[in-house]
């Protein structure tokens, strides 16, 4: 099964078959002060330079989120996506909890984007579906509903079923729902990455569809993040894990090595492509921060 994405000019496809996808997390303002204050200014340049910074280092498609209190986030969802597509030929996934946001990015955003996202929530349900099935569009479905997060796999499981229902009676196939079966972190629950990662297994074997993980949430509080997140993330992507909304500068290379060892990389040129990358971009970093 695969879900394909479209941006300016690039197409991504998500499968099972295909290689890991990294969706870039940072243009989301969230504990991120400098860009909060870029998205309050109108400072663009900022923004952008973000966004080619994470395709550089390996983002395929870019998560987009305005987000900041007190901000009019209809109008600057739409000067963002509509700057973004002029210079960003990956395609775009809309992220926001508010119809009115994501109806606006929807329509700026070029060729077939990604939403995130929906939930097993009523409201949810009733609100975000119509807007995806009306933008030709794909989205990312969280196995939560009105009773809040399920702390069993199957629970977990249901509720994805519960959206793949709803999404097809809109004529929405399920090739165009990305399952995300949440991620906790351990710091105050030492079984929630085993629960995730079971929620995987249970996915791929029951309906097959693509699944997502926000992988870094599961290092939350802990120290030496990255060492976590890139056992969880490897973990995650032997069992069925297809896309992840992630920090591609810290997660790029686990993500190369782990599509290396499961068979998806001819002769190991995406990894050493990849690496060599890296490479360039680290000292081009240090060159600038020196």
């Amino acid at each position: 099964m695969h879900t394909t994405l479209k941006g300016k000019s690039k197409e991504i496809l998500i499968g099972i078959d295909r290689p890991f996808v990294m969706i870039g997390e940072k243009i989301n303002p969230t504990g991120r002060k400098k860009l909060a204050a870029a998205m309050a200014d109108g400072n663009m340049e900022y923004i952008r330079q973000l966004a080619e910074s994470q395709v550089a280092w390996g983002a395929e498609v870019l998560d987009i989120n305005v987000g900041v209190p007190g901000l009019d986030e209809v109008s600057t969802v739409k000067k963002l996506v509509e700057m973004l597509a002029f210079s960003i030929d990956v395609p775009f996934c809309l992220d926001s909890a508010n119809p009115d946001v994501l109806a606006v990015g929807l329509a700026a955003a070029p060729g077939k984007p990604l939403v995130n996202s929906v939930s097993g929530e009523e409201k949810k349900l009733a609100t975000i579906l119509p807007l995806v099935k009306e933008r030709g569009a794909a989205v990312i479905g969280l196995t939560m509903d009105d009773n809040g997060i399920p702390k069993t796999p199957e629970e977990r499981l249901a509720v994805a079923e519960k959206i793949l229902e709803r999404a097809a009676k809109l004529g929405i196939s399920s090739e165009d729902v990305i399952i995300d079966p949440l991620v906790l972190t351990v710091g105050s629950d030492s079984r929630a990455a085993l629960v995730t990662l079971q929620t995987v297994e249970l996915l791929r074997k029951e309906f097959g569809v693509n699944i997502n993980l926000g992988a870094s949430n599961i290092s939350f509080g802990l120290p030496e993040r990255p060492t976590i997140n890139a056992a969880f993330l490897t973990l995650a992507i032997q069992l069925g894990a297809t896309c992840s909304i992630t920090d591609p500068a810290k997660l790029g290379q686990t993500v190369k090595a782990a599509d290396l060892l499961l068979g998806r990389d001819d002769n190991s040129m995406r990894y050493l492509k990849y690496f060599r990358a890296a490479e360039g971009l680290r000292a081009k970093e240090a060159a600038l921060a020196g």
